[in-house]
């Protein structure tokens, strides 16, 4: 397939289609059974992540402290699927549901170029387009693209105008593999081969990436119900009745695809880094079943199913399909991937006592959902020589020590987390507030005094452990976006505007969660009263200094003005904060922040303006800070005040002693 061709017919409405000249591929009439190893949302996880996990009768229902995932377990996992296929002479696909970009200090350091050195050992046969791919620029992008081996796909995007990506290699909408048994080619869609079964591989990524990924440069982005059933409908017209479709949605949107959609058998999907099946006996919160079967307009059936975040497990889906390509059964699960070592306490000093270790390998044993596995041997010296010394060089200074792990969940109630949620994202407000308030940051945006910090969850990227805390924690790991500061004047309604609209988005499961909004300065209460539909604020308040020293909590007014700090992102109205873009469409006091050299430098905004989903702020002057590598600015100011408030006030890093957001949920069936 010429890739260039592909996707103007796709922005055309017309990929795919066939004239009744064109030859008709006839798909074998006998049932099929295929393979599909899955993984997304793996952000640069190369190494493993440390975790826990919880059973009442394993160390007497303390918590079993080990670490899960990384590319080498993922690698070894991936042959094992192979290896059984092969052994069964059954057919397989290897796919990535995106967003293999960012996450990680390795990202921050090597930008794509690592991602395409071990993702191209990985054996993948596609991968989505996912928001993150998008984080740096298109040039970048390109560059990703054309050094991989395996297809990145998005069939409603339209990359026709821009310069960087309307000639990159492997980008295409959809891909083609044929099967005979075990066996796989792929194949071009005006060369079927006949007697074998063809399965189409289809992206779909969101189809309002611009205003998550502001970098999009001259791509656009196609309606996903719309582009998907035109496709599939061509797709279908030449003969081939297997549609897989590999998206970067969220479980959500896959819902919605599925539900509207006729003809896709199965979506392989990412960005909600929903882990579908049931963790319940490690303590964890059932997140979705695997292999959710949806039901389609026509009466047909979809099987959705995800693999959870940050390459800790791996999914595998066995489909079979029957003698006129409908889907007979559609099963499997996720296996988070164990390291083989396990301990009680989080230091992590000191191993099990040996009746321990055997129960709790036993423990591990008997279930499908958890597995010790063994690094890919090859992949983790290559990870250990090329790319981790730099790693352990870049992580600098002792900022201040973390006694006990700080959890960090996006959406409170989930995961571990309490009605308060996470405990590192109101520290990261903590830090932007101290940081917003300190005399040469106020003397640059002439503010008198900063009210409150507004934080995006999706922003902040993981827990911190417990140990020493250092500089790269922080500015590689915990904040790696290179957002600046920016510090602007809200009313109280606006602010209730946002709260009140992200937090209801929020409530429902399968949302994406990113946009849930943490607080310092300021603490709100909201109380779901339809579950997964509505609620309201029933506490809404900002924190004053009283006469006497002592912190007082003050009702939020409406009608009167406050000053609050917030990432360019946020402020910008992205990742659908949408009260913020609205309350600077026609003109804001907002200054952004950056710092050069010794001194904090602010850049006046006027307003924002929006071009479809894509939102940019328009300077003063047209004076816009320059974060280019060439530039001698230091645009991470969102990092770096966190830094700075860690290091000068925070020689032990604890828990808020006082919450500032309170989510009361409903009881979940």
């Amino acid at each position: 397939m010429k890739k260039s061709l592909l996707v103007t017919a796709v922005a055309l409405g017309l990929a795919g289609c066939n004239s009744s000249s064109d030859p008709v591929y006839i798909a074998p009439n006998e049932t099929f059974d295929i393979s599909i190893a899955h993984i997304n949302d793996t952000h640069s996880s190369f190494d493993e992540v440390k975790s826990s996990f919880t059973n009442d009768y394993l160390l007497q229902g303390k918590p079993v402290y080990t670490s899960f995932g990384g590319h080498p377990r993922l690698l070894s996992a991936a042959n094992q699927y192979r290896e059984q296929a092969e052994r069964e002479d059954v057919s397989m696909l290897f796919l990535h549901g995106g967003d293999a970009w960012q996450g990680s200090a390795y990202f921050k350091l090597n930008k794509g170029q690592m991602n395409a050195d071990i993702l191209s050992r990985m054996g993948l046969d596609a991968m989505a387009m996912g928001n993150h791919e998008f984080d740096l620029d298109n040039e970048t992008l390109a560059s990703f693209l054309n050094t991989i081996n395996f297809p990145v796909l998005g069939a409603n995007m339209d990359v026709s105008s821009d310069e960087h990506l309307n000639s990159a290699n492997n980008l295409h909408p959809y891909v083609l593999f044929s099967f005979d048994g075990n066996n796989k080619e792929r194949v071009s869609i005006n060369n079927l081969p006949s007697n074998k079964h063809v399965v189409a591989v289809i992206g779909v990524v969101l189809e309002d990436m611009p205003s998550i990924s502001p970098e999009v440069g001259d791509v656009t982005f196609l309606e996903e119900v719309a582009t998907t059933q035109k496709i599939v409908d061509d797709l279908k017209a030449k003969g081939i009745n297997k549609i897989v479709l590999l998206t970067h949605l969220g479980l959500a949107r896959d819902i919605n695809i599925a539900e509207n959609v006729n003809g896709v058998d199965v979506i392989v999907g990412g960005h909600s880094h929903t882990l579908m099946g049931d963790f319940t006996e490690l303590g964890w919160e059932k997140e979705a079943d695997y292999a959710q079967l949806v039901n389609n307009p026509d009466g047909g059936i979809t099987c959705i199913v995800q693999a959870g975040e940050k390459a800790q497990a791996i999914g595998h889906a066995n489909v079979q399909f029957d003698e006129s390509g409908n889907i007979a059964s559609c099963d499997g699960g996720n296996t988070l991937l164990s390291s083989d070592k396990f301990y009680s306490d989080n230091l992590r000093e000191e191993g099990l006592e040996q009746g321990d270790e055997y129960a709790v390998k036993g423990f591990v044993a008997e279930h499908d959902f958890i597995e010790i596995t063994v690094e890919e041997a090859e992949l983790r010296s290559h990870i250990d020589k090329v790319y981790k010394p730099e790693l352990e060089e870049a992580y600098g200074d002792v900022i201040t020590y973390v006694p006990e792990e700080l959890v960090h969940e996006r959406r409170p109630n989930d995961g571990v987390t309490d009605e308060h949620g996470s405990q590192v994202a109101p520290m990261v407000g903590e830090g932007w507030l101290y940081w917003a308030n300190q005399q040469e940051v106020l003397a640059a945006t002439g503010f008198e005094t900063v009210d409150i910090a507004l934080v995006g969850a999706g922003g902040v990227r993981n827990s911190l452990e417990q140990g020493d805390l250092r500089e790269g924690h922080i500015s590689l790991e915990l904040l790696p976006f290179s957002n600046y500061l920016s510090v602007l004047e809200l009313t109280g309604a606006q602010i209730r505007q946002l709260i009140e609209e992200t937090v209801t988005t929020s409530l429902k499961d399968t949302e994406h969660m990113g946009k849930f909004p943490y607080v310092a300065g300021m603490r709100y209460t909201f109380d779901e009263t339809v579950a997964q539909t509505s609620g309201e604020l029933s506490v809404f308040q900002v924190q004053m200094e009283g006469l006497d020293g002592d912190i007082e909590w003050i009702d939020i007014k409406d009608n009167s003005t406050y000053v609050v700090t917030t990432t360019n992102y946020n402020a910008n109205g992205n990742d659908s904060w949408d009260a913020l873009f609205d309350a600077q469409e026609g003109g804001v006091t907002r200054f952004d922040v950056v710092v050069d050299g010794d001194s904090v430098k602010a850049f006046e905004v006027e307003r924002v303006e929006k071009s479809g989903d894509s939102i940019t702020a328009i300077y003063a002057n047209g004076m816009a800070p320059d974060c280019s590598d060439e530039s001698t600015l230091t645009c991470n100011t969102d990092a770096l005040a966190v830094i700075e408030y860690f290091d000068t006030e925070k020689d032990i890093l604890e828990p808020q002693v006082i919450p500032t957001v309170t989510l009361n949920l409903l009881e979940r069936d």
